[in-house]
């Protein structure tokens, strides 16, 4: 039988919020996509600044949708909601793409048509200057759920992934301020293996005030309510189990002991008491 065509098109969903000078260098790097025109959908998560004065060149190249701020997740998903593409893709608004990304990935997945997601290799801009990611960054691929339990390996602006894979997870949890890619990811990796193009396709730039990694402290608060979440479900294997544990309970000794220095002693006793219950796991 003769293979049935597989869908190439691409949606690519970018939310900003009071960015308007950055989210207008994110655009044209989408919209210089070589050999591919991508939809391209801007979530305008209820900005206080017009972002359509700079975006006004590129008209009828895009859409923009407007909601009120309702966060970084919902603004995904609501871009997600909004698009057609067979194929989605994010952008932050103050990343970059490389000419070739959005080719590089399709010819990826026409090659592993097993693969329903992937991300790309990245470059670190922090300030103004090029940055050398760190070994425990790097990108895992295939089965990426162990590796992937201590920090986020996969970033928002390299994902490519199926419509019909992120609907089917429900897409970002709208109640998490951050590590809301972290919490998908590991939800996806239950049952899909991740796909890597290694080649460095998109430009992360750091250093901001306005980055949510630097508007919340503790961020492991929400990576242990994500681990938590996935062990009470009870879908691990025993590997998979042992691991998520070990993890659980390192990140909420951390936080135990932040909290009482901070002299937040319920907190410490209820991050103390969620990792007693895995301590003899």
């Amino acid at each position: 039988m003769t293979a049935q065509p597989l869908d190439l098109s691409v949606s690519v969903v970018i939310p900003t919020y009071n960015r308007a000078d950055r989210v207008v260098h994110a655009v044209a790097s989408v919209l210089a996509q070589r050999e591919v025109e991508p939809e391209v959908i801007v979530v305008d998560d209820g900005s206080e600044e017009d972002i359509e004065v700079g975006l006004a060149p590129f008209r009828g190249r895009l859409r923009i949708v407007r909601q009120k701020h309702l966060g970084v997740s919902a603004a995904r998903n609501r871009g997600v909601a909004e698009s057609s593409g067979a194929w989605i893709a994010f952008l932050d608004s103050d990343d970059e793409w490389l000419p070739h990304k959005t080719l590089e990935q399709l010819h990826f997945h026409r090659d592993h048509r097993e693969v329903l997601v992937s991300q790309t290799g990245e470059l670190w801009i922090r300030d103004g200057v090029r940055v050398n990611p760190c070994k425990h960054h790097a990108k895992p691929s295939g089965d990426i759920f162990v590796p992937s339990l201590a920090r986020c390996l996969v970033s928002p602006s390299a994902v490519m992934l199926r419509r019909d894979l992120f609907t089917s997870v429900g897409g970002f949890d709208e109640s998490m301020p951050v590590c809301e890619d972290y919490d998908l990811w590991l939800r996806l990796s239950l049952d899909q293996s991740f796909g890597l193009v290694e080649e460095p396709l998109m430009v992360k730039y750091g250093g901001h005030a306005d980055q949510l990694s630097r508007q919340y402290w503790g961020m492991d608060r929400f990576r242990v309510l994500t681990i938590n979440r996935l062990l009470a479900e009870g879908r691990l294997s025993r590997v998979r189990q042992m691991a998520a544990q070990r993890v659980l309970t390192a990140k909420c000794a951390v936080l135990a002991k932040g909290a009482r220095r901070r002299g937040r002693r319920e907190d410490a006793n209820s991050y103390e008491a969620l990792a007693g219950q895995y301590v003899d796991g």
